[in-house]
């Protein structure tokens, strides 16, 4: 999944459950940096750490990166 896409659905979901990026960084053991570089898509997000994004927002990972493909469906 492109870097970008993930990152502004992560942002999303992480504001629609009221973490802020300190809280979900402490939550998640990372550092807000690493939040910060997910959510602008400048950080690939590992396996590991798309589970603990999941867990922690109580959000199936296929959500997180449910993407469109060309014709506006859902994959």
């Amino acid at each position: 999944m492109d870097s970008k896409r993930l990152g502004k659905r992560v942002k999303a979901f992480r504001k629609l459950k009221g973490y802020t990026q300190i809280d979900f960084a402490r939550e998640l053991d990372v550092s807000i940096s690493t939040i910060g570089n997910v959510e602008r898509g400048t950080k690939e997000v590992t396996d590991e750490l798309l589970s603990q994004i999941s867990s922690v927002l109580n959000i199936p990972k296929e959500e997180i990166v449910l993407h469109e493909s060309t014709d506006g469906k859902r994959n």
